[in-house]
């Protein structure tokens, strides 16, 4: 059987009444959406985390290590499903209403559960990037009369983020990826639209074409903005830059 390859099926319309390409690029704008305000959750809750795992106390050590276990290690279409299915059945009565009622309820769920998800990773690498500190800088903050909060405000993180913004790349590049497993709770981001447009028309060579398309010139496009910004805070003499 052969194929019938139909590019203008994009400037067809659809069940909505509106051309494909809209409906890809309204997918595109939740794709967005949902990556950053993940990866602002992810990138809080994991740089606390971080900094639990390399205090002193036994404690915080502990409870950041099992936040990282825990999200790190079941998967994240388990999280989404536990975030969207289970959570909002455990919440006050009103508030459990609220929360099913929500017309954003499944954009709300993806932010939690990729953000989360992502938070454990972030975590990691932030802990990998204050230990990778010469242990002198600690002993100096602390010998100057610094706080512990200080220390880490003014000397070890703004160093550490640093060390850590290439691999911080690539994981701010995979939560835009994992944008795609809202699309099981509902969520119509891109690829959500992209199988919508297939199913309708059948043509799942261009639908997913175009939709892979978009992935590429999204992360090409994050690579050359994180890379501009770290050959900005590079600092000379302890940081190679690219």
């Amino acid at each position: 059987m052969n194929y019938a390859w139909n590019w203008k099926v994009f400037w067809d319309l659809s069940v909505e009444g509106q051309p494909y390409y809209v409906l890809l690029a309204s997918g595109l704008m939740w794709t967005v959406a949902t990556a950053l305000s993940a990866w602002g959750l992810a990138l809080v809750c994991g740089s606390v985390i971080g900094v639990m795992r390399t205090l002193p106390s036994r404690f915080a050590r502990t409870l950041g290590t099992a936040y990282v276990e825990i999200f790190r290690n079941v998967p994240l279409l388990m999280q989404m499903f536990l975030w969207f299915f289970v959570v909002p059945e455990f919440l006050p009565g009103k508030l459990a209403a609220i929360v099913k009622a929500a017309d954003n309820g499944p954009f709300l769920t993806a932010v939690c559960a990729i953000g989360f998800f992502m938070s454990a990773r972030v975590a990691e690498q932030v802990r990998t990037g204050i230990q990778a500190l010469p242990r002198g800088q600690l002993m100096a903050g602390k010998a100057l009369g610094l706080s512990w909060v200080q220390v880490y405000c003014h000397v070890l993180l703004p160093v550490a983020f640093r060390i850590v913004l290439p691999p911080m790349t690539s994981d701010f590049m995979a939560t835009i990826k994992n944008t795609s497993v809202a699309m099981t709770i509902g969520l119509m981001e891109l690829t959500g639209q992209a199988r919508a447009m297939q199913e309708y028309t059948f043509q799942v060579f261009e639908a997913f074409t175009v939709a892979a398309a978009i992935y590429l010139g999204l992360n090409l496009l994050v690579t050359w903005l994180m890379r501009h910004i770290e050959r900005r805070v590079a600092i000379p003499g302890f940081i190679a830059v690219r």
